[in-house]
């Protein structure tokens, strides 16, 4: 923390999601001074936007490291010192981590992305912290990878050590799949057996200490796979009460993960007869709209909460889940029984929004969405079916 001087904030691609513009209007609130790298030109941004950063700066090329940083140092040599820098997005973690460690900013640095974005890295905390987790393994070899499928048995999947979702995700069932991967093994991915479950979260914030000041969890329809490759319906909701297995191996995760001031989105995986194995954990919140689907939840603002705790140290609120949140989504190569129309007369006690979908985004999530809340499970889940239904 700096001496009586607001809390200087970096926000990379402030813009972007459009959701997450509301980061910037929370720190402001919250006293900070908000700084901004995108690459969107400033009279793309909206004015909401604009009006919050204090400073933003205009960088064509993201990628370009060293344009980066000196950026950053720009931004410095005008505001003082930098005192915490995010994005909340996955894409920009390991350039968010390098500036950190650069400017010795608070905050997770590179060294910290081996164990909490790298597969094999986090496999390995999952189980010293007690967490069950699939069996898996770094690739090495086709001989490796051999031996991992004489063990474990078909079908296997292949992880890219470093990845979002299902992407760059394959699945191999038999001898006449495998034997085209063993004659390119895939560079810089994980071999893991296949377990067929419920994805199950564990989501939440946690405060400077890593204390979890805010959790939740949701279920999805179908694997983000095979939502992919055979364009099942997308949903995903959240639930008014979290499974005690999955709070409980969640916090355990979170702490041993030593995630702090940070969102976490956690994913388990649930089999018909309750064994549960740790998919993954990621040190940003989940995708999408997420956030204000837990927002809306308990009518609260996480956004403010996160604000709070980076600027005025505050650890501490109280919250109640009231309702389960849906997030509905249809594609729109899809043809649905209900029209649009019908949707937003039928359920519009339930609808909290809705809304066309960021391009980036509408593969996994659906390319229009309706967002539907109840406190009652069955007509939220009822009122899911009806968006969903095939014409």
């Amino acid at each position: 923390m700096r001496g009586a001087g607001p809390l200087n904030v970096l926000l990379l691609s402030p813009n972007f999601p459009p959701n997450f513009q509301r980061f910037a209007s929370a720190l402001r609130e919250a006293g900070a001074t908000v700084l901004g790298v995108g690459d969107a030109p400033p009279e793309a941004l909206d004015p909401g936007l604009r009006a919050d950063l204090t400073e933003y700066y205009h960088l064509p090329n993201m990628a370009d490291y060293e344009a980066l940083y000196r950026a950053a140092a720009y931004l410095m040599s005008r505001h003082g010192r930098i005192d915490r820098l995010d994005s909340h997005s996955e894409h920009w973690l390991g350039l968010e981590a390098r500036l950190r460690q650069d400017f010795n900013v608070f905050g997770q640095k590179p060294s910290d992305l081996e164990f909490n974005r790298r597969k094999s890295g986090m496999k390995g905390i999952f189980l010293q912290a007690g967490v069950p987790a699939l069996p898996g393994e770094p690739i090495g070899s086709a001989g490796q990878i051999r031996d991992f499928v004489r063990r474990e048995g078909f079908p296997v999947i292949f992880k890219p050590e470093v990845g979002v979702g299902a992407e760059r995700v394959f699945r191999v069932d038999d001898e006449a799949q495998l034997a085209g991967v063993l004659d390119y093994p895939p560079q810089d991915y994980v071999i893991e057996k296949f377990f067929l479950g419920e994805l199950i979260t564990f989501d939440g914030l946690t405060d400077r200490d890593g204390g979890i000041v805010f959790c939740a969890s949701h279920r999805v329809s179908s694997g983000i796979m095979e939502i992919l490759t055979q364009h099942r319906p997308v949903h995903y909701f959240y639930t008014r009460d979290i499974p005690p297995l999955i709070e409980e191996l969640g916090r355990r995760a979170v702490h041993a993960f030593r995630i702090r001031e940070r969102f976490f989105h956690a994913e388990f995986l649930v089999g018909p007869d309750g064994a549960c194995f740790a998919l993954e954990i990621n040190v940003r919140p989940p995708g999408g709209y997420s956030l204000d689907m837990m927002d809306w939840a308990c009518d609260i603002d996480l956004y403010r909460v996160w604000a709070r705790s980076v600027v005025c140290g505050e650890s501490h609120f109280d919250y109640e889940r009231k309702y389960h949140v849906a997030h509905v989504g249809r594609h729109a190569a899809t043809r649905y029984f209900h029209g649009h129309d019908a949707v937003l007369a039928e359920l519009a006690p339930l609808l909290v929004a809705h809304m066309p979908f960021p391009k980036v985004f509408t593969a996994a999530m659906g390319d229009y969405v309706y967002f539907l809340r109840h406190r009652d499970l069955k007509t939220l889940l009822d009122a899911v079916a009806f968006v969903e239904q095939p014409a």
